[in-house]
């Protein structure tokens, strides 16, 4: 009995580890999966998702106890940067001829957008402010898995 019961545990982790190592191998694949018209739509959506919140966030600012104060000029300068680097991107990306060659500009982006994200943690924004930036987290953090950088939150950028 002891001997059936030692070959039935012995097959089943057998049998696991053939399925994590199968499990494995198709993550490899779908990480290198992307093509250059996937990397474009989610590109598009950090652009779309970055010019919304740094719209609305600078109509917040002005309606918060930080506005005509130093510190709303320092946080508008921010989401300009991350506006500019997201262009910056798009206009890298479009002269490329491979997705991959863009890694330094998404992680110019990740490092600006990480600056927002801290000033966004230490500050009260109304809701629909913080449910903007956490859109914008969202993407960039899709564009940093597709170029297999560390997220926003991570605590690797400054």
């Amino acid at each position: 009995m002891r001997k059936v019961i030692k070959n039935a545990v012995i097959a089943t982790a057998m049998l696991f580890s053939v399925f994590m190592l199968a499990d494995n191998a198709n993550a490899q694949g779908r990480r290198n999966a992307y093509t250059k018209a996937s990397v474009d739509r989610i590109i598009r959506n950090v652009e779309n998702r970055v010019d919304v919140f740094v719209r609305q966030f600078d109509r917040s600012l002005d309606n918060s106890r930080l506005d005509d104060r130093r510190r709303e000029d320092v946080l508008n300068r921010k989401a300009r940067n991350l506006e500019s680097a997201t262009d910056e991107l798009r206009r890298d990306f479009d002269r490329r001829d491979r997705w991959i060659e863009n890694k330094d500009e998404v992680r110019r982006c990740l490092n600006v957008a990480a600056d927002i994200n801290v000033a966004m943690r230490n500050n009260r924004f109304n809701r629909n402010i913080e449910n903007n930036w956490r859109n914008v987290v969202f993407e960039l953090n899709t564009l940093a898995r597709v170029y297999n950088l560390p997220t926003i939150g991570s605590g690797v950028y400054r």
